[in-house]
């Protein structure tokens, strides 16, 4: 395990919006050796996601070497997320209508109200 891990700059607020959507969710980071930064589960399902700034510039989104080879390596579901609402597409959960943030998101819940734009 690494010592410091570094993760990215929103990976707080895609933590946080998958669990007001009722995810849970266990930070992967400190393990290193490619694999994912996130372990999900949603729904009885289980999700391998990295987690990747989309505000950064491209050259610093791309994978690591190990996870180039973990992604090409795994057989199973693994997935990246640029922001907040790709990781909850990746998931399944329905999508707000205004900006997922932790004060305004249901969208895992199918009964509820949409959210106060």
């Amino acid at each position: 395990m690494r010592a410091r891990p570094r993760t990215d700059g929103n990976q707080s607020l895609v933590i946080d919006v998958l669990r007001a959507v009722g995810a849970t969710v266990v930070s992967l980071a400190a393990v290193g050796a490619g694999l994912p930064d996130l372990l999900i589960g949603f729904r009885g399902k289980n999700f391998l996601v990295e987690v990747k700034d989309g505000e950064r510039p491209p050259s610093e989104r791309r994978l690591t070497r190990d996870q180039v080879i973990f992604f090409g390596t795994w057989r199973g579901q693994r997935a990246v997320a640029r922001n907040a609402r790709e990781a909850l597409c990746i998931v399944g959960a329905k999508l707000c209508t205004a900006t997922p943030t932790p004060a305004n998101c249901n969208c895992g819940d199918p009964e509820a109200e949409p959210p106060k734009p």
